[in-house]
């Protein structure tokens, strides 16, 4: 498996894979509006990683895929900070594995070189969520040295978020 940046040859897989997503209520490509030039798209997702032109709620992120023989299987996001809204809900760290790619270790895999990426961007610690009822999220990031912190109430009152820490 290969974590990289998103290229222009990574249209069609990428595309595909959000719209498959898209039926899960997810987003697979980071801040893709339907519509948008590919190559536009790819300033705005190193614009972001630059930590240029962002709205006032952003934070820099590193939009990453994840490739294995040829196929794009998932996703990862590393924010490079915390604001108020990560620090409860999101965290440093997002991933995504395509439908058909699932239960095969991708997620683990992911989430395993993301955390060498976030160390190379200077995150020591990485704060990781995910609903409480969400039982692979947690699973994977157990499995890649999570610790528990405290469940939170999230935006409504019938989620809960698990947050994790893992060092770096």
């Amino acid at each position: 498996m290969e974590l990289r940046l998103l290229s222009e040859s990574d249209k069609d897989q990428a595309l595909l894979a959000h719209r498959e997503l898209a039926a899960e209520q997810f987003d697979f490509l980071f801040s893709y509006d339907d519509g948008l030039d590919w190559v536009e798209y790819l300033e705005k997702v190193e614009d972001t990683r630059q930590g240029r032109n962002l709205p006032a709620e952003h934070v820099p992120a590193t939009f990453l895929i994840a490739e294995v023989d040829g196929d794009l299987v998932g996703r990862i996001s590393i924010r490079h900070s915390l604001n108020p809204f990560l620090r409860t809900v999101g965290g440093h760290i997002g991933y995504a594995v395509r439908p058909q790619f699932s239960k095969r270790g991708y997620a683990q895999q992911i989430l395993k070189l993301a955390l060498v990426e976030a160390k190379q961007l200077g995150i020591d610690q990485v704060l990781l969520t995910c609903d409480s009822d969400n039982y692979a999220s947690k699973a994977t990031i157990e499995n890649n040295g999570g610790v528990l912190e405290a469940p939170r109430a999230a935006d409504s009152a019938t989620t809960v978020k698990l947050r994790y820490w893992i060092d770096t």
